[in-house]
Protein backbone atom coordinates (compact mmCIF):
# COMPACT_ATOMS: atom_id res chain seq x y z
CA UNK A 1 0.00 0.00 0.00
CA UNK A 2 1.19 3.53 -0.64
CA UNK A 3 1.29 4.47 2.85
CA UNK A 4 3.64 1.56 3.99
CA UNK A 5 5.85 2.45 0.71
CA UNK A 6 5.99 6.20 1.23
CA UNK A 7 6.90 5.63 5.05
CA UNK A 8 9.35 3.05 4.08
CA UNK A 9 11.06 5.26 1.87
CA UNK A 10 11.34 8.18 4.33
CA UNK A 11 12.70 5.95 7.12
CA UNK A 12 15.27 4.25 4.71
CA UNK A 13 16.73 7.79 3.59
CA UNK A 14 16.61 9.01 7.14
CA UNK A 15 18.83 5.56 8.28
CA UNK A 16 20.99 5.55 5.27
CA UNK A 17 22.19 9.85 6.89
CA UNK A 18 22.58 8.18 10.19
CA UNK A 19 24.87 5.06 8.53
CA UNK A 20 22.42 2.29 9.03
CA UNK A 21 20.77 0.27 5.96
CA UNK A 22 16.77 -0.69 6.28
CA UNK A 23 16.49 -4.36 8.13
CA UNK A 24 15.38 -7.50 6.28
CA UNK A 25 13.09 -8.03 9.32
CA UNK A 26 11.80 -4.59 10.27
CA UNK A 27 7.91 -4.16 9.33
CA UNK A 28 5.76 -1.47 8.65
CA UNK A 29 1.75 -2.61 8.96
CA UNK A 30 -1.77 -1.24 10.74
CA UNK A 31 -1.55 -1.55 14.76
CA UNK A 32 -4.27 -4.08 15.68
CA UNK A 33 -6.17 -0.89 17.71
CA UNK A 34 -6.54 2.47 15.32
CA UNK A 35 -6.01 4.26 18.23
CA UNK A 36 -2.40 4.04 17.59
CA UNK A 37 -2.25 5.73 14.12
CA UNK A 38 -2.48 4.53 10.61
CA UNK A 39 1.05 2.44 10.67
CA UNK A 40 3.77 0.82 13.40
CA UNK A 41 7.22 0.00 12.97
CA UNK A 42 9.51 -1.62 14.91
CA UNK A 43 12.90 -0.27 12.82
CA UNK A 44 14.48 1.54 16.05
CA UNK A 45 14.30 -1.73 17.43
CA UNK A 46 15.94 -3.51 14.91
CA UNK A 47 18.67 -1.07 14.42
CA UNK A 48 19.90 0.49 17.30
CA UNK A 49 22.42 -2.11 18.27
CA UNK A 50 24.08 -1.12 14.81
CA UNK A 51 24.08 2.16 15.79
CA UNK A 52 25.53 2.21 19.36
CA UNK A 53 21.78 3.40 20.63
CA UNK A 54 19.41 2.63 22.70
CA UNK A 55 15.90 0.99 21.02
CA UNK A 56 13.65 4.21 22.65
CA UNK A 57 16.09 6.79 21.86
CA UNK A 58 16.67 6.01 18.81
CA UNK A 59 13.11 6.11 17.73
CA UNK A 60 12.80 9.71 19.35
CA UNK A 61 15.18 10.74 16.53
CA UNK A 62 13.36 8.91 13.96
CA UNK A 63 10.54 10.59 14.99
CA UNK A 64 11.79 13.87 15.25
CA UNK A 65 13.40 13.25 11.93
CA UNK A 66 9.95 12.15 10.03
CA UNK A 67 8.21 15.17 11.60
CA UNK A 68 10.64 17.28 9.98
CA UNK A 69 10.53 15.85 6.54
CA UNK A 70 7.06 15.53 5.79
CA UNK A 71 4.46 17.57 6.39
CA UNK A 72 1.48 14.42 5.10
CA UNK A 73 2.61 12.79 8.94
CA UNK A 74 0.57 14.36 11.42
CA UNK A 75 1.28 12.83 14.72
CA UNK A 76 4.29 10.10 15.38
CA UNK A 77 4.75 8.54 18.68
CA UNK A 78 7.50 6.70 20.17
CA UNK A 79 5.75 3.29 22.27
CA UNK A 80 6.97 0.74 24.42
CA UNK A 81 10.44 -0.51 23.93
CA UNK A 82 10.72 1.53 20.24
CA UNK A 83 7.87 1.05 18.72
CA UNK A 84 7.08 4.31 16.15
CA UNK A 85 3.05 4.51 15.73
CA UNK A 86 2.38 6.60 12.86
CA UNK A 87 -0.66 8.80 12.09
CA UNK A 88 -1.06 10.20 8.35
CA UNK A 89 -2.76 13.96 7.74
CA UNK A 90 -6.06 13.96 5.79
CA UNK A 91 -4.58 15.62 2.62
CA UNK A 92 -2.60 12.46 2.07
CA UNK A 93 -5.62 9.39 2.29
CA UNK A 94 -7.34 12.36 0.31
CA UNK A 95 -5.10 12.17 -2.58
CA UNK A 96 -6.34 8.08 -3.30
CA UNK A 97 -9.29 9.57 -4.20
CA UNK A 98 -7.42 11.65 -6.71
CA UNK A 99 -5.06 8.46 -7.65
CA UNK A 100 -8.12 6.09 -7.70
CA UNK A 101 -10.52 8.03 -10.23
CA UNK A 102 -7.15 8.68 -12.33
CA UNK A 103 -6.14 5.14 -12.84
CA UNK A 104 -9.84 4.07 -12.94
CA UNK A 105 -10.05 0.80 -14.49
CA UNK A 106 -5.93 0.00 -13.49
CA UNK A 107 -6.24 0.98 -10.23
CA UNK A 108 -4.70 -1.86 -7.83
CA UNK A 109 -3.08 -3.22 -10.77
CA UNK A 110 1.30 -3.85 -10.03
CA UNK A 111 4.01 -5.08 -11.47
CA UNK A 112 4.91 -7.44 -8.18
CA UNK A 113 4.93 -10.39 -10.47
CA UNK A 114 7.43 -9.11 -12.78
CA UNK A 115 6.70 -11.24 -15.84
CA UNK A 116 7.25 -14.45 -13.97
CA UNK A 117 5.99 -17.33 -16.30
CA UNK A 118 2.92 -19.19 -14.30
CA UNK A 119 0.98 -21.78 -15.57
CA UNK A 120 -2.47 -22.17 -13.72
CA UNK A 121 -4.25 -25.89 -14.67
CA UNK A 122 -7.71 -26.57 -12.86
CA UNK A 123 -11.41 -28.18 -13.46
CA UNK A 124 -9.46 -31.29 -15.85
CA UNK A 125 -12.55 -32.95 -15.05
CA UNK A 126 -12.83 -36.87 -16.84
CA UNK A 127 -14.84 -35.80 -19.69
CA UNK A 128 -17.47 -38.48 -18.06
CA UNK A 129 -20.34 -36.25 -17.28
CA UNK A 130 -21.20 -32.61 -17.05
CA UNK A 131 -19.62 -30.63 -14.71
CA UNK A 132 -21.07 -30.21 -11.11
CA UNK A 133 -21.29 -27.69 -8.39
CA UNK A 134 -17.97 -29.08 -7.32
CA UNK A 135 -16.01 -28.52 -10.46
CA UNK A 136 -17.53 -25.03 -10.52
CA UNK A 137 -16.31 -24.14 -7.16
CA UNK A 138 -12.10 -25.11 -8.75
CA UNK A 139 -13.20 -23.20 -12.23
CA UNK A 140 -14.40 -19.95 -9.93
CA UNK A 141 -10.51 -20.58 -7.92
CA UNK A 142 -8.68 -21.23 -10.94
CA UNK A 143 -10.20 -18.71 -13.46
CA UNK A 144 -10.03 -15.53 -10.50
CA UNK A 145 -6.55 -16.85 -9.65
CA UNK A 146 -5.72 -16.16 -12.90
CA UNK A 147 -7.04 -13.07 -13.14
CA UNK A 148 -5.52 -12.22 -10.09
CA UNK A 149 -1.64 -12.53 -11.19
CA UNK A 150 -2.36 -11.19 -14.62
CA UNK A 151 -3.10 -8.14 -12.95
CA UNK A 152 -0.13 -8.18 -10.12
CA UNK A 153 2.76 -8.21 -13.19
CA UNK A 154 2.63 -12.02 -13.91
CA UNK A 155 2.52 -13.90 -17.34
CA UNK A 156 0.04 -16.23 -16.98
CA UNK A 157 -1.12 -19.27 -19.38
CA UNK A 158 -4.72 -21.18 -18.44
CA UNK A 159 -4.73 -25.15 -19.06
CA UNK A 160 -7.29 -27.89 -18.99
CA UNK A 161 -5.83 -31.36 -18.88
CA UNK A 162 -8.19 -33.93 -20.98
CA UNK A 163 -8.13 -37.48 -19.00
CA UNK A 164 -8.93 -39.12 -21.91
CA UNK A 165 -6.40 -42.37 -21.97
CA UNK A 166 -7.48 -44.05 -18.63
CA UNK A 167 -9.77 -46.16 -17.01
CA UNK A 168 -12.57 -43.55 -16.85
CA UNK A 169 -12.60 -43.22 -20.05
CA UNK A 170 -13.05 -47.42 -21.10
CA UNK A 171 -15.97 -46.71 -18.42
CA UNK A 172 -17.64 -44.23 -20.21
CA UNK A 173 -17.73 -46.31 -23.85
CA UNK A 174 -19.17 -49.39 -21.67
CA UNK A 175 -21.18 -47.47 -19.97
CA UNK A 176 -23.31 -46.08 -23.38
CA UNK A 177 -22.64 -49.57 -25.19
CA UNK A 178 -24.85 -51.11 -22.18
CA UNK A 179 -27.50 -48.13 -22.16
CA UNK A 180 -27.11 -48.91 -26.13
CA UNK A 181 -28.11 -52.59 -26.03
CA UNK A 182 -30.49 -51.69 -23.64
CA UNK A 183 -32.60 -49.01 -25.62
CA UNK A 184 -32.45 -51.31 -28.25
CA UNK A 185 -34.22 -53.93 -25.97
CA UNK A 186 -31.12 -56.56 -26.55
CA UNK A 187 -29.71 -58.67 -23.54
CA UNK A 188 -27.43 -56.81 -21.47
CA UNK A 189 -25.15 -57.85 -18.59
CA UNK A 190 -24.83 -54.65 -16.37
CA UNK A 191 -21.31 -54.39 -15.19
CA UNK A 192 -20.38 -53.62 -11.71
CA UNK A 193 -18.98 -50.30 -11.84
CA UNK A 194 -20.50 -47.78 -14.48
CA UNK A 195 -22.24 -44.55 -15.03
CA UNK A 196 -25.98 -45.00 -14.75
CA UNK A 197 -26.70 -41.24 -14.73
CA UNK A 198 -29.69 -40.06 -17.70
CA UNK A 199 -27.31 -38.24 -19.72
CA UNK A 200 -25.83 -41.63 -20.50
CA UNK A 201 -28.97 -42.36 -22.42
CA UNK A 202 -29.42 -40.17 -23.93
CA UNK A 203 -25.61 -40.36 -25.80
CA UNK A 204 -26.69 -44.18 -25.99
CA UNK A 205 -30.02 -42.98 -28.26
CA UNK A 206 -27.90 -40.35 -30.63
CA UNK A 207 -25.22 -43.11 -31.33
CA UNK A 208 -28.05 -45.00 -32.62
CA UNK A 209 -29.05 -41.93 -34.47
CA UNK A 210 -25.83 -41.41 -35.95
CA UNK A 211 -24.95 -45.34 -36.71
CA UNK A 212 -28.46 -46.95 -36.52
CA UNK A 213 -29.36 -50.19 -34.60
CA UNK A 214 -27.20 -52.07 -36.78
CA UNK A 215 -24.25 -51.04 -34.25
CA UNK A 216 -25.47 -53.45 -31.47
CA UNK A 217 -24.61 -56.65 -34.06
CA UNK A 218 -20.94 -55.09 -34.00
CA UNK A 219 -17.66 -56.06 -32.48
CA UNK A 220 -18.42 -55.38 -28.53
CA UNK A 221 -14.95 -53.82 -28.43
CA UNK A 222 -15.39 -51.70 -31.85
CA UNK A 223 -18.65 -50.39 -30.88
CA UNK A 224 -17.71 -49.82 -27.17
CA UNK A 225 -14.57 -47.32 -28.87
CA UNK A 226 -17.37 -45.69 -31.16
CA UNK A 227 -19.23 -45.42 -27.66
CA UNK A 228 -16.29 -43.58 -25.91
CA UNK A 229 -15.43 -41.23 -29.04
CA UNK A 230 -18.55 -39.80 -29.29
CA UNK A 231 -19.53 -39.71 -25.73
CA UNK A 232 -16.18 -37.93 -25.04
CA UNK A 233 -16.32 -35.42 -27.62
CA UNK A 234 -20.46 -34.63 -26.86
CA UNK A 235 -19.15 -34.11 -22.92
CA UNK A 236 -15.99 -31.81 -23.86
CA UNK A 237 -18.77 -29.90 -26.24
CA UNK A 238 -20.66 -29.75 -23.07
CA UNK A 239 -17.95 -28.84 -20.55
CA UNK A 240 -16.80 -26.01 -22.96
CA UNK A 241 -20.06 -24.63 -23.40
CA UNK A 242 -20.76 -24.70 -19.32
CA UNK A 243 -17.44 -22.86 -18.50
CA UNK A 244 -17.87 -20.41 -21.65
CA UNK A 245 -20.96 -19.25 -19.67
CA UNK A 246 -19.59 -19.55 -16.53
CA UNK A 247 -17.16 -16.66 -17.69
CA UNK A 248 -13.97 -19.23 -17.44
CA UNK A 249 -11.34 -19.73 -19.76
CA UNK A 250 -8.45 -21.66 -20.94
CA UNK A 251 -5.94 -21.31 -23.60
CA UNK A 252 -4.78 -24.75 -24.15
CA UNK A 253 -6.62 -27.64 -23.56
CA UNK A 254 -4.01 -30.75 -23.33
CA UNK A 255 -4.58 -34.05 -24.14
CA UNK A 256 -3.58 -37.42 -22.20
CA UNK A 257 -3.87 -38.86 -25.15
CA UNK A 258 -0.87 -36.70 -26.80
CA UNK A 259 1.18 -37.79 -24.64
CA UNK A 260 1.27 -41.33 -24.72
CA UNK A 261 0.27 -41.50 -28.17
CA UNK A 262 4.11 -38.73 -28.85
CA UNK A 263 5.82 -40.73 -26.52
CA UNK A 264 6.26 -38.42 -23.51
CA UNK A 265 5.37 -40.53 -21.48
CA UNK A 266 7.92 -43.44 -22.39
CA UNK A 267 10.63 -41.07 -22.28
CA UNK A 268 10.11 -39.67 -19.34
CA UNK A 269 10.36 -42.85 -17.80
CA UNK A 270 13.08 -44.18 -19.62
CA UNK A 271 14.90 -40.92 -18.43
CA UNK A 272 14.36 -41.21 -14.69
CA UNK A 273 15.30 -45.15 -15.13
CA UNK A 274 18.73 -43.47 -16.32
CA UNK A 275 19.33 -41.40 -13.56
CA UNK A 276 18.40 -44.30 -11.23
CA UNK A 277 15.43 -43.10 -9.95
CA UNK A 278 13.04 -45.44 -11.53
CA UNK A 279 13.63 -49.49 -10.43
CA UNK A 280 12.33 -52.76 -11.87
CA UNK A 281 11.29 -54.67 -9.17
CA UNK A 282 8.51 -58.03 -9.51
CA UNK A 283 8.01 -57.02 -12.54
CA UNK A 284 6.83 -53.61 -11.90
CA UNK A 285 8.61 -49.91 -12.51
CA UNK A 286 8.73 -48.10 -9.73
CA UNK A 287 9.89 -44.05 -8.81
CA UNK A 288 11.82 -44.03 -5.57
CA UNK A 289 9.77 -41.00 -4.20
CA UNK A 290 11.17 -41.68 -1.18
CA UNK A 291 14.33 -40.22 -1.74
CA UNK A 292 12.03 -37.04 -2.12
CA UNK A 293 10.34 -36.73 1.41
CA UNK A 294 7.78 -39.19 0.05
CA UNK A 295 6.60 -41.99 2.60
CA UNK A 296 6.92 -44.79 0.24
CA UNK A 297 7.89 -45.61 -3.56
CA UNK A 298 5.32 -45.92 -6.07
CA UNK A 299 3.95 -47.57 -9.24
CA UNK A 300 4.87 -46.41 -12.37
CA UNK A 301 3.91 -49.25 -14.39
CA UNK A 302 2.16 -52.35 -13.38
CA UNK A 303 3.49 -55.49 -13.88
CA UNK A 304 0.57 -56.03 -15.97
CA UNK A 305 2.31 -53.52 -18.37
CA UNK A 306 -0.65 -51.03 -17.30
CA UNK A 307 0.89 -47.07 -16.92
CA UNK A 308 -0.70 -45.63 -13.90
CA UNK A 309 -1.61 -41.76 -13.69
CA UNK A 310 1.23 -41.46 -11.74
CA UNK A 311 3.62 -41.69 -14.48
CA UNK A 312 1.24 -39.58 -17.29
CA UNK A 313 1.06 -37.01 -14.56
CA UNK A 314 4.94 -36.81 -14.35
CA UNK A 315 5.03 -36.70 -17.81
CA UNK A 316 2.38 -34.02 -17.95
CA UNK A 317 4.53 -31.51 -16.09
CA UNK A 318 7.67 -32.32 -17.99
CA UNK A 319 6.17 -30.94 -20.50
CA UNK A 320 5.04 -28.11 -18.21
CA UNK A 321 8.52 -27.14 -17.40
CA UNK A 322 9.70 -27.56 -20.98
CA UNK A 323 7.47 -24.94 -22.05
CA UNK A 324 9.46 -22.24 -20.13
CA UNK A 325 6.73 -22.08 -16.60
CA UNK A 326 8.49 -20.52 -13.73
CA UNK A 327 5.67 -21.63 -11.83
CA UNK A 328 3.16 -24.08 -12.70
CA UNK A 329 -0.35 -24.22 -10.18
CA UNK A 330 -2.33 -27.37 -10.09
CA UNK A 331 -5.97 -27.01 -8.25
CA UNK A 332 -7.17 -30.53 -7.41
CA UNK A 333 -9.92 -31.39 -5.12
CA UNK A 334 -8.92 -31.91 -1.61
CA UNK A 335 -9.54 -35.90 -1.85
CA UNK A 336 -6.06 -35.64 -3.78
CA UNK A 337 -4.52 -34.16 -0.51
CA UNK A 338 -2.53 -37.06 -0.58
CA UNK A 339 -1.00 -36.79 -4.10
CA UNK A 340 0.56 -33.47 -3.34
CA UNK A 341 3.76 -35.14 -1.35
CA UNK A 342 4.33 -37.73 -4.65
CA UNK A 343 4.29 -34.98 -7.33
CA UNK A 344 6.37 -32.50 -5.17
CA UNK A 345 8.87 -35.65 -5.26
CA UNK A 346 8.47 -36.21 -8.93
CA UNK A 347 9.23 -31.87 -9.78
CA UNK A 348 12.24 -32.66 -7.48
CA UNK A 349 13.36 -35.41 -9.59
CA UNK A 350 13.23 -33.44 -12.34
CA UNK A 351 15.89 -30.87 -11.13
CA UNK A 352 13.29 -28.51 -9.85
CA UNK A 353 12.99 -26.76 -6.93
CA UNK A 354 9.79 -28.58 -5.38
CA UNK A 355 7.88 -24.93 -4.71
CA UNK A 356 7.72 -24.13 -8.42
CA UNK A 357 4.93 -26.59 -8.02
CA UNK A 358 1.99 -25.09 -6.20
CA UNK A 359 -1.20 -27.17 -5.04
CA UNK A 360 -4.08 -25.36 -4.54
CA UNK A 361 -6.90 -27.75 -2.77
CA UNK A 362 -10.65 -26.92 -3.32
CA UNK A 363 -12.76 -28.38 -0.94
CA UNK A 364 -16.34 -29.88 -0.99
CA UNK A 365 -19.06 -27.80 -1.46
CA UNK A 366 -22.11 -28.49 0.36
CA UNK A 367 -25.58 -27.70 -2.05
CA UNK A 368 -28.19 -27.04 0.12
CA UNK A 369 -32.10 -26.18 -0.47
CA UNK A 370 -33.30 -24.00 2.77
CA UNK A 371 -31.12 -25.31 5.19
CA UNK A 372 -31.68 -29.18 3.72
CA UNK A 373 -28.88 -30.88 2.36
CA UNK A 374 -28.67 -32.03 -1.36
CA UNK A 375 -27.36 -35.68 -1.96
CA UNK A 376 -24.99 -35.86 -4.78
CA UNK A 377 -23.40 -38.75 -6.75
CA UNK A 378 -21.46 -38.49 -9.47
CA UNK A 379 -21.48 -42.26 -10.68
CA UNK A 380 -25.11 -43.00 -9.82
CA UNK A 381 -26.25 -40.01 -11.87
CA UNK A 382 -27.21 -37.77 -8.98
CA UNK A 383 -26.27 -34.66 -8.59
CA UNK A 384 -26.43 -30.99 -9.42
CA UNK A 385 -24.94 -29.64 -12.82
CA UNK A 386 -22.83 -26.65 -12.28
CA UNK A 387 -25.05 -25.26 -15.76
CA UNK A 388 -28.15 -26.45 -13.60
CA UNK A 389 -27.01 -23.95 -10.45
CA UNK A 390 -26.04 -21.10 -12.71
CA UNK A 391 -29.43 -20.94 -14.42
CA UNK A 392 -31.70 -20.83 -10.64
CA UNK A 393 -28.64 -18.70 -9.14
CA UNK A 394 -26.93 -16.64 -11.77
CA UNK A 395 -23.31 -16.35 -12.51
CA UNK A 396 -22.45 -13.74 -10.29
CA UNK A 397 -24.19 -15.32 -7.58
CA UNK A 398 -22.17 -19.12 -8.34
CA UNK A 399 -18.97 -17.52 -8.39
CA UNK A 400 -18.65 -15.10 -5.45
CA UNK A 401 -19.81 -17.74 -3.42
CA UNK A 402 -17.43 -20.30 -4.39
CA UNK A 403 -14.55 -17.29 -3.78
CA UNK A 404 -16.61 -17.00 -0.85
CA UNK A 405 -14.36 -18.62 1.65
CA UNK A 406 -10.80 -20.28 1.52
CA UNK A 407 -10.57 -22.41 -1.12
CA UNK A 408 -9.08 -25.48 1.72
CA UNK A 409 -12.21 -25.06 3.86
CA UNK A 410 -15.88 -26.67 3.44
CA UNK A 411 -18.78 -24.37 1.95
CA UNK A 412 -22.19 -24.79 2.76
CA UNK A 413 -23.53 -23.03 -0.59
CA UNK A 414 -27.85 -22.62 0.05
CA UNK A 415 -29.48 -22.33 -3.32
CA UNK A 416 -32.52 -20.62 -1.92
CA UNK A 417 -29.77 -17.58 -0.05
CA UNK A 418 -28.09 -16.87 -3.16
CA UNK A 419 -31.27 -15.83 -4.66
CA UNK A 420 -32.13 -13.15 -1.77
CA UNK A 421 -32.05 -9.98 -2.39
CA UNK A 422 -30.88 -9.06 1.11
CA UNK A 423 -28.11 -7.61 3.15
CA UNK A 424 -27.83 -11.35 4.50
CA UNK A 425 -26.43 -12.60 0.75
CA UNK A 426 -23.08 -11.52 0.55
CA UNK A 427 -23.16 -11.42 -3.20
CA UNK A 428 -25.93 -9.39 -2.91
CA UNK A 429 -24.70 -6.83 -0.47
CA UNK A 430 -21.72 -6.05 -2.65
CA UNK A 431 -23.05 -5.77 -5.41
CA UNK A 432 -25.84 -3.37 -4.33
CA UNK A 433 -22.89 -1.40 -2.88
CA UNK A 434 -22.26 -0.37 -6.44
CA UNK A 435 -25.87 -0.15 -7.64
CA UNK A 436 -26.98 2.13 -4.78
CA UNK A 437 -23.60 4.22 -5.64
CA UNK A 438 -24.42 4.46 -9.15
CA UNK A 439 -28.61 4.68 -8.73
CA UNK A 440 -27.21 8.01 -6.92
CA UNK A 441 -25.57 9.37 -9.16
CA UNK A 442 -28.47 8.87 -11.84
CA UNK A 443 -30.71 10.94 -9.58
CA UNK A 444 -27.53 13.77 -9.25
CA UNK A 445 -27.97 13.23 -12.84
CA UNK A 446 -31.18 13.91 -13.30
CA UNK A 447 -30.97 17.30 -10.84
CA UNK A 448 -28.64 18.49 -13.43
CA UNK A 449 -25.45 17.91 -11.10
CA UNK A 450 -22.52 16.87 -12.59
CA UNK A 451 -19.37 14.73 -11.70
CA UNK A 452 -17.33 16.95 -9.90
CA UNK A 453 -13.36 16.85 -10.71
CA UNK A 454 -11.48 16.03 -7.64
CA UNK A 455 -9.20 19.33 -6.29
CA UNK A 456 -7.96 19.25 -2.79
CA UNK A 457 -9.76 22.09 -1.64
CA UNK A 458 -12.54 19.46 -2.35
CA UNK A 459 -11.45 16.77 -0.95
CA UNK A 460 -10.27 18.60 2.03
CA UNK A 461 -14.66 18.37 3.11
CA UNK A 462 -14.00 14.82 3.71
CA UNK A 463 -13.17 15.20 7.24
CA UNK A 464 -15.60 12.82 9.55
CA UNK A 465 -14.16 9.28 10.91
CA UNK A 466 -15.85 7.30 8.62
CA UNK A 467 -14.68 9.60 5.60
CA UNK A 468 -11.32 8.23 6.57
CA UNK A 469 -12.36 4.97 7.48
CA UNK A 470 -13.64 4.77 3.61
CA UNK A 471 -10.22 6.30 2.51
CA UNK A 472 -7.74 3.88 4.29
CA UNK A 473 -10.11 0.66 3.17
CA UNK A 474 -9.68 2.36 -0.81
CA UNK A 475 -6.01 2.66 0.14
CA UNK A 476 -5.69 -0.92 1.17
CA UNK A 477 -7.11 -2.45 -2.13
CA UNK A 478 -3.52 -2.96 -4.39
CA UNK A 479 -2.02 -3.82 -1.49
CA UNK A 480 -5.25 -6.30 -0.93
CA UNK A 481 -4.25 -7.23 -4.29
CA UNK A 482 -0.61 -8.09 -3.66
CA UNK A 483 -1.28 -10.84 -0.48
CA UNK A 484 -4.06 -12.58 -2.53
CA UNK A 485 -1.39 -13.38 -5.48
CA UNK A 486 1.35 -13.73 -3.46
CA UNK A 487 -0.66 -16.17 -1.30
CA UNK A 488 -2.65 -17.33 -4.06
CA UNK A 489 -6.07 -16.96 -2.35
CA UNK A 490 -8.65 -15.41 -4.80
CA UNK A 491 -11.16 -15.19 -1.33
CA UNK A 492 -9.07 -12.55 0.03
CA UNK A 493 -10.41 -10.21 -2.69
CA UNK A 494 -14.07 -11.15 -1.87
CA UNK A 495 -13.19 -10.47 1.54
CA UNK A 496 -12.11 -7.32 0.91
CA UNK A 497 -14.81 -6.15 -1.04
CA UNK A 498 -17.47 -7.31 1.50
CA UNK A 499 -15.81 -5.17 3.91
CA UNK A 500 -15.36 -1.92 1.51
CA UNK A 501 -18.80 -2.79 0.65
CA UNK A 502 -20.13 -2.47 4.53
CA UNK A 503 -18.09 0.62 5.18
CA UNK A 504 -19.89 1.98 2.20
CA UNK A 505 -23.49 0.99 3.54
CA UNK A 506 -22.62 2.67 6.59
CA UNK A 507 -21.62 5.72 5.55
CA UNK A 508 -24.58 6.32 2.78
CA UNK A 509 -26.59 5.60 6.05
CA UNK A 510 -24.68 8.66 8.35
CA UNK A 511 -23.99 10.78 5.63
CA UNK A 512 -26.53 12.39 3.36
CA UNK A 513 -25.18 13.30 -0.58
CA UNK A 514 -27.33 15.32 -2.73
CA UNK A 515 -28.75 16.02 0.64
CA UNK A 516 -25.50 17.91 1.57
CA UNK A 517 -25.57 21.07 3.73
CA UNK A 518 -23.62 22.31 0.80
CA UNK A 519 -22.50 21.90 -2.48
CA UNK A 520 -18.68 21.84 -1.70
CA UNK A 521 -19.51 18.70 0.73
CA UNK A 522 -21.66 17.60 -2.02
CA UNK A 523 -19.36 16.93 -4.39
CA UNK A 524 -16.65 15.69 -1.95
CA UNK A 525 -19.01 13.05 -1.24
CA UNK A 526 -19.63 12.60 -4.51
CA UNK A 527 -16.09 11.89 -5.37
CA UNK A 528 -15.10 9.54 -2.61
CA UNK A 529 -18.47 7.65 -3.34
CA UNK A 530 -16.96 7.55 -7.15
CA UNK A 531 -13.65 6.21 -5.88
CA UNK A 532 -15.53 3.34 -4.04
CA UNK A 533 -17.53 2.12 -7.01
CA UNK A 534 -14.13 2.00 -9.14
CA UNK A 535 -12.66 -0.22 -6.75
CA UNK A 536 -16.01 -2.41 -6.15
CA UNK A 537 -15.65 -3.11 -9.91
CA UNK A 538 -12.00 -3.50 -10.36
CA UNK A 539 -12.46 -6.14 -7.45
CA UNK A 540 -15.69 -7.83 -8.88
CA UNK A 541 -14.03 -7.68 -12.36
CA UNK A 542 -11.29 -10.12 -10.52
CA UNK A 543 -14.08 -12.45 -9.44
CA UNK A 544 -15.28 -12.60 -12.77
CA UNK A 545 -18.46 -10.92 -11.59
CA UNK A 546 -20.25 -7.88 -13.04
CA UNK A 547 -20.86 -4.59 -11.33
CA UNK A 548 -24.52 -3.78 -11.68
CA UNK A 549 -25.70 -0.41 -12.20
CA UNK A 550 -29.48 -1.29 -10.63
CA UNK A 551 -30.75 -3.86 -9.31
Amino acid sequence: MRAITHLKSLLESILSEMGAAWPEKASIEPPKDKKFGDMACNVAMLTAGKLNKKPRDLAEELRAALLAADPSLSKVEVAGPGFLNVTFAPAFWHSTVTQILGEADAYGKQDTGKGRKVQVEYVSANPTGPLHIGHGRGAAVGDSLARLLRATGHEVSTEYYINDAGRQMRLLGMSIWVRLLEVLEKPVTYPEDWYKGGYIIDLAREVIALHGPSIADMDPEKAQDICYEYGMKSILDGIKKDLAEFRVEHQVWFSEKSLVAGGEVESTLAELHEKGLAYDQEGALWMATSRFGDDKDRVLRKSTGELTYFASDIAYHANKYRRGFDTVVDIWGADHHGYVPRMKAAVQAMGRDPEDLKVILVQLVNLLRGGEQIAMSTRAGQFETLADVCAETGVDAARFMFLSRKSDSHLDFDLELVKQRTMDNPVYYVQYAHARICSLFAKAEERGVAMPKPAPELLARLDTPEDLDLLRMLEQYPDTLASAAQTMSPHVVSFYLRELAGLLHRYYTAHPVLAAPDQELMAARMLILAAVAQVVRNGLDLLGVAAPEKM
